[in-house]
């Protein structure tokens, strides 16, 4: 398959026949390429001309491979750099990926073997200009009022947020419905917000937070001498949230008798404070929210039939994250970012292997526990990126054998092959406490054999 010209590849080697017949494939498979047999002349050429990839013999004259690699860091070049040599032994492959090097390649090579390294940094690249472009619609998003927290592009999420910027110009009552963790607080807050009470509160409380004695005097207020300790008049959050918006989370955990009185608010668009000898009127929008089926609660008697048609003028249900998974990554950007500034660090992307972890995973607790993997993750790292180990056991090591379900989810043998794959080197790292030459004898493999597969899935080395 032809790759597209914008792909620039830069080869420096001294032998002039490598270059001349890795210079002329590459041409024919759609690379633009530029050659040097020199290691300084590259930096210059890096320096002049952005390249996607650069492919940098070891043994060169004047600059080794090694030498330009630090240069080549030094000046800032982002290219992604693949070394090659004649004289590999696993140290200098070793020394080279610690310093920056993406993959390395031992002479003599067969060309479809560079053409694969290649087409796998390519990927890579395609990571990078995609997370480059996933942060510049957070900086886009973060300008919008309103729903600009509510971070997605996928369709189902799209289809609520058109609903709730309609509903958000009249005062009607809205019900939001979804699992715990989606978010249902910031659809409510892009509510207040797109509405003409934003210059007025949002007062936001979860009623199974309140204990069922203090329920109506946290609502409704009271006054002095009310009840003993009562020693001043106290507004409630309908009065708090005057002229504005009154958030109920979780209103399925309301008490029968509260659901009674909060139905003749919504109607009446008046309190009582307890205590009091006459009600107050009231200005409020009341936005709920809930985690329950509350059409079978009404069923079963636990919450009020009435109250229910009050609520739902107009439903908004948040789909769960397993639902949009193409929306994981510019949450990640969005996280990150807000992690970043929160513990003082400087993390640029997650790793391709994490990613893949992180979209394969069905998150039950949805974008909070998202959230919370990345906090664990961001405490971990120490440098710039997330990798498949700073995640949490539960997405780096499923139990792949024991549980079949795993299996079901793919129909496709090369993918069936590289989970088997990565549970079995994951459990002969664990077997060996991280020794790969054990865990290579093991597997049954070369050790060089091994070192390439850890790469390429992201193992687990511990």
């Amino acid at each position: 398959m032809h790759k597209p010209v914008t792909y620039r590849v830069l080869l420096i080697d001294d032998e002039k026949n490598m270059l001349h017949m890795l210079s002329a494939f590459l041409v024919k498979e759609g690379y633009e390429v530029v050659t040097t047999s020199d290691g300084r002349q590259g930096i210059a050429h890096a320096l002049e001309k952005a390249f996607d990839f650069i492919l940098c013999d070891v043994k060169m004259p004047e600059m080794d491979g090694l030498q330009f690699l630090d240069a080549a860091k030094a000046q800032g070049i982002t290219a992604t750099i693949i070394m090659m040599s004649a004289y590999a032994t696993v140290d200098t492959a070793v020394t080279a990926m610690k310093n920056g090097a993406y993959d390395f390649i031992t002479k003599p090579f067969k060309i479809d073997e560079v053409l694969c390294i290649l087409e796998k940094a390519g990927e890579r690249e395609r990571l990078r200009q995609e997370n480059f472009r996933l942060q510049q619609e957070i900086i886009a998003l973060r300008r919008i009022k309103g729903f600009g927290d509510t971070i997605g592009e996928s369709p189902a999420l799209k289809a609520v947020l058109e609903l709730a910027g309609k509903v958000a110009q009249y005062d009607t009552s809205v019900l939001i419905v979804g699992e715990s963790g989606t978010g249902k607080e910031l659809i409510a807050r892009g509510i207040h917000q797109e509405s003409g009470r934003a210059e007025k509160p949002l007062v936001s409380v979860n009623c199974g937070s309140i204990p069922a004695n203090l329920l109506e005097s946290e609502f409704f207020g009271y006054v002095k001498g009310a009840f003993t300790g009562a020693d001043t008049n106290k507004k409630g959050l309908f009065e708090e949230a005057e002229g504005g918006t009154l958030f109920l989370d979780e209103i399925g955990e309301l008490p029968l008798a509260l659901q009674v009185k909060l139905l003749r608010v919504l109607q009446e668009q008046e309190i009582r404070p307890v205590g009091a000898g006459k009600t107050k009127k009231i200005d409020v929008r009341v936005i709920a929210a809930t985690a329950r089926d509350l059409e079978l609660d009404v069923e079963r008697g636990v919450f009020r039939k009435d109250l229910l048609f009050r609520l739902n003028v107009v439903v908004l249900t948040l789909p769960p994250l397993r639902e949009r998974k193409a929306d994981i990554p510019l949450l990640c950007v969005s996280f990150l970012a807000k992690l970043n500034s929160r513990f003082e660090k400087k993390l640029q992307r997650i790793s391709p292997e994490a990613l893949s972890l992180l979209l394969r995973y069905d998150w039950p607790g949805n974008i909070r526990e998202l959230q919370n993997v990345l906090e664990r993750a961001v405490i971990y790292t120490d440098g710039d990126e997330i990798l498949v180990e700073h995640l949490s056991e539960k997405l780096r090591n499923p139990e792949i054998i024991s549980n079949g379900d795993t299996y079901q989810a793919t129909s496709s043998l090369k993918q069936g092959k590289r989970m088997m794959e990565e549970y079995l080197i994951n459990k002969a790292l664990a077997s060996t406490n991280g020794n790969k030459s054990q865990a290579a004898d093991l597997l049954e493999i070369s050790y060089p054999a091994l070192l390439a597969k850890i790469k390429e899935y992201g193992c687990i080395v511990k």
